[in-house]
This record gives structure tokens, C-alpha cells and sequence, in this order.
């Protein structure tokens, strides 16, 4: 059964032409001012990873990545579709030879075939994906904040120029700065209210909002959301949403974080009972510094897309494939997917 909200009175803004012309427009100017915000290089990513590098991620946990066998490889070595690029950026910036406060970002296509389909979720995931070499003095919460601002600053000039170009977008969403609070005051300003309703409600009153401190457990017990325990430092990281006006909802659009560094990963590889994958080649060049500490994260392009086109759905702006509920729905509500 299909997940999909129909907003009241929802028409989009921009045809099908005009769609696809923003959405180059889009992508365009923002990978351009990413790259220069943070001083990055695009660099060219694999589609798939041998199994047993440990390179592919494990996101919360929970997903099972699309995995084939070749017959011109090893019949015993399992190959896996990614789910993201996290450890993978971080040992090609070690393979590059990337000098501090500089890096890579790349173009991230996966297949989640375990997502459940809605609004903003598809089985295609495309994203920007990035990785900056940092020092031992930047692992500290002021400095990735400093990023986020940055990153937050080259959403702002996409969100002007959307607006100067398509001005029946109406007026602009985002603040001039972006909010931040960590995971546990969030809970603690509404503690009635589930994680994802938490979101909800400070992103419709901030516009703009960047959670910290995402992957361990809270005060209640709970954790706000899951995390792999193997890429992200849990207590300096965080996910940045926007507020989608036609869904009345948050749109995360990027999770990003500090990569965990020798201490780190072995205590959440301890709390997240997996000590086994400490024998993993890309765990053991973390373990022996042989990996250059690091920051980086992912940013939706799809999702994106459907914020500065103000889409009520994933499959306006991204061809994928939809249940006939959806498919049917979209139909009937000049929901036009491509």
C-alpha cells in the first residue's frame, strides 16, 4: 500500500520542460559553489565494492545491499551495489594524496531496494557525496558547525537564483542562518513527541535546521535515529533539514559528519555489539592512522530538487520506479513523475 501524502490543492509550479531545465540549473550551480565552499575536487566513484573490503556502508544497520558474483572475478568474492560513499571517500582521500582542509566530492548513485516508498523516498538514491581532509585540532563540534554554515551558504544562493529565474516559486524558505541543536535537547524540548514529530516541529518553526550528535543513545533510551557505528563520530556529526511546505513536513537533505578516528570507532563498534568488523581492511587502516582524519557527508540532489521546486514528490524531479498505488494517485492529481 502505497505511503504517498496528495497535498490540498497541489499544482506544480513548472512543467515537464521546465522541470528538467531547473533541475540541470540546480544541480549545476550547486556542485559548483560545494565545490568551492569547501575547496573540493570532483573525482569519479565506483558503482559497486567487493563485500570484503568493508568499504561499503552499513547505514542503520537494517538495509541489505543488491550484491551479484562475476564470473571473471573470484566465484567466492561477493559484490555489493553501495548504499553510500562514507568509508570509500575517506580511503580515496588517503589513495589521492589530499593535503589538509582540501578534498573530493563525487556523484553517488545507489540502489536501496529495502527503502519504503513515499513522498521522498525511492529506491534511487543519487547524491552528492564529499570527504575533506581535517587535523587532529578540527574534531571538535564549533568546527563542523563551521562546515554546515558553509554548505548551508551555497543552499542560499541556489535558493535565490531558483527564485530570480522562476519567481512563481514564490518567496524564499530558508533564513539567513541555519539553527542548530544536538539530538538530546531536542528531546528534551518536546519529550512527548517521537523523534521524526521532533523534526517536524522544529524544522516548521526554523525553516532551517541542523541535528547534532546523532547515533547514541538519548536520555530516554531511545536513539533519536540509527547510525552506522563505523563512519560517523556519534557525538560530532548531524543531519541538516529543510522545511517542506508542501508536504507540511522536514526534508532531510544532507547527514554528514567528523569521521570517527581510532578511539572512536572502537567504542561504538563496542556498543553496537560488531567488534568483528574490526578485522575489516578499511577498519584496520583507521585503527593504524593510516587513513587521514576526516569530515564529510552526503546531500540529496532528488531531494533538493523537490525543495527549491517546492515538488510534492520524489519522482517529479528523478526517474525511478513506483508502486501502481502511487503511480495511480500521482494520475489523479496532475502529480506528473518522470
Amino acid at each position: 500500500m502505497s505511503k504517498m501524502i496528495v497535498p490540498e490543492n497541489y499544482k506544480a509550479y513548472l512543467n515537464l520542460i521546465e522541470t528538467e531545465v531547473a533541475i540541470k540549473m540546480i544541480k549545476d550551480t550547486f556542485e559548483r559553489r560545494l565545490a568551492e565552499q569547501l575547496r573540493l575536487t570532483r573525482v569519479s566513484a565506483p558503482l559497486f565494492l567487493l563485500k570484503n573490503t568493508g568499504l561499503n556502508d552499513n547505514l542503520s544497520g537494517n538495509e541489505k545491499p543488491v550484491s551479484f558474483k562475476s564470473f571473471e572475478l573470484n566465484h567466492d568474492d561477493e559484490i555489493e551495489i553501495i548504499h553510500s560513499l562514507a568509508k570509500w571517500k575517506r580511503d580515496a582521500l588517503h589513495r589521492y594524496g589530499f593535503e589538509r582542509h582540501t578534498g573530493l566530492y563525487t556523484d553517488m548513485n545507489a540502489i536501496r531496494k529495502d527503502e519504503e516508498l513515499d513522498n521522498i523516498h525511492s529506491m534511487y538514491v543519487d547524491q552528492w557525496d564529499w570527504e575533506m581532509v581535517i587535523s587532529s585540532k578540527d574534531r571538535h563540534l564549533e568546527y563542523f558547525k563551521a562546515i554546515v554554515s558553509k554548505i548551508y551558504n551555497a543552499l542560499l544562493d541556489v535558493e535565490f537564483l531558483m527564485i530570480r529565474h522562476y519567481p512563481q516559486l514564490g518567496e524564499s524558505i530558508l533564513p539567513d542562518e541555519i539553527y542548530f541543536i544536538t539530538s538530546q535537547e531536542l528531546e528534551d524540548r518536546y519529550p512527548a513527541l517521537t523523534s521524526k514529530e521532533r523534526e517536524r516541529a522544529i524544522t516548521k518553526e526554523q525553516k532551517a535546521v541542523c541535528i547534532l550528535q546523532i547515533g547514541d543513545r538519548l536520555n530516554s533510551g531511545e536513539k533519536h535515529d540509527g547510525r552506522a557505528p563505523d563512519y560517523d563520530d556519534w557525538s560530532l556529526n548531524g543531519d541538516i533539514l529543510v522545511y517542506n511546505t508542501q508536504l507540511d513536513d522536514a526534508l532531510e537533505i544532507s547527514s554528514m559528519g567528523i569521521r570517527v578516528d581510532d578511539k572512536a570507532l572502537k567504542e561504538q563498534l563496542e556498543k553496537a555489539g560488531e567488534n568483528e568488523r574490526l578485522t575489516l581492511p578499511y577498519h584496520q587502516n583507521v585503527i593504524h592512522n593510516i587513513l587521514p582524519l576526516s569530515i564529510g557527508g552526503g546531500i540529496g540532489q532528488s531531494r533538493l530538487c523537490m525543495f527549491f521546486l517546492r515538488k510534492a514528490h520524489i519522482g517529479e524531479v528523478q526517474a525511478s520506479l513506483w508502486d501502481e498505488e502511487t503511480i495511480r494517485l500521482c494520475a489523479e492529481h496532475d502529480i506528473h513523475l518522470l
